[in-house]
């Protein structure tokens, strides 16, 4: 499995050390020689790659990855160009467009996004094919929570957002008097009406970083 190759190398190696780590990243390895693993393995530390620890300004918290042929890249809610927009991406860009007057994109790839300096993690790295959650609880989350861990430690002011109650549990590990979190329910069908739309979450981040002297993120993609 090809690894980190920015900055967050140095930060994530010593939980890449520990044995629980490496004998899930082997079982892994040999799913992807038997099964359907989604995203493919070039793209599976995709977000350390595209947004360095060091220019980290906003992590955005995803669960797994999309389970559907073709539409996990690496990204947390992100597909790839040429596929359709999953349903709470979807949702996503509907109230970007209200926050902030974005034309709705075309296209549902975030990496704009994450180059900007926007961390777009799952919880979760890989998933076997049309099988939601099939890697949840092998290892993952203890590597993410690292992860998190380490950038509640060692940097200061970043913008957590963090939507559902699945992500919400993450806020324990980050330290509000140096961060902010933005919760609100998580933008699926099932749930977006609840309080997702109107919560202007990339307003508000865009805020909190002008008042730290933190040149915010150009959302309209």
């Amino acid at each position: 499995m090809l690894g980190i190759v920015t900055d967050w190398k140095k930060y994530l190696q010593p939980e890449i050390s520990k044995e629980y780590f490496q004998r899930m990243i082997h079982s892994i390895d040999s799913q992807y020689e038997e099964k359907e693993i989604y995203p493919i393995k070039e793209q599976v530390f995709r977000a350390f790659n595209e947004t360095p620890f060091n220019e980290t300004k906003v992590v955005i918290l995803g669960q797994d990855p999309y389970h559907g042929p073709g539409q996990a890249n690496g990204l947390s809610f992100s597909v790839p160009p040429r596929m359709n927009i999953p349903p709470s991406l979807r949702n996503i860009f509907k109230e970007l467009q209200n926050d902030l007057g974005c034309p709705a994109p075309r296209h549902g790839d975030l990496t704009k996004w994450a180059r900007q300096g926007v961390l777009l993690l799952n919880t979760v790295l890989t998933v076997e094919a049309h099988q939601a959650n099939s890697h949840r609880s092998i290892g993952w989350e203890s590597f993410t929570d690292y992860a998190i861990q380490q950038l509640n430690n060692e940097r200061n002011h970043l913008v957590f957002i963090l939507w559902g109650k699945q992500a919400l549990k993450k806020s324990n590990m980050i330290d509000q008097n140096r961060h902010v979190i933005l919760h609100s329910p998580h933008p699926s069908p099932l749930s977006a009406h609840r309080g997702f739309f109107g919560s202007k979450p990339f307003s508000k981040t865009n805020e909190y970083l002008l008042e730290h002297g933190i040149s915010p993120i150009e959302w309209c993609i």
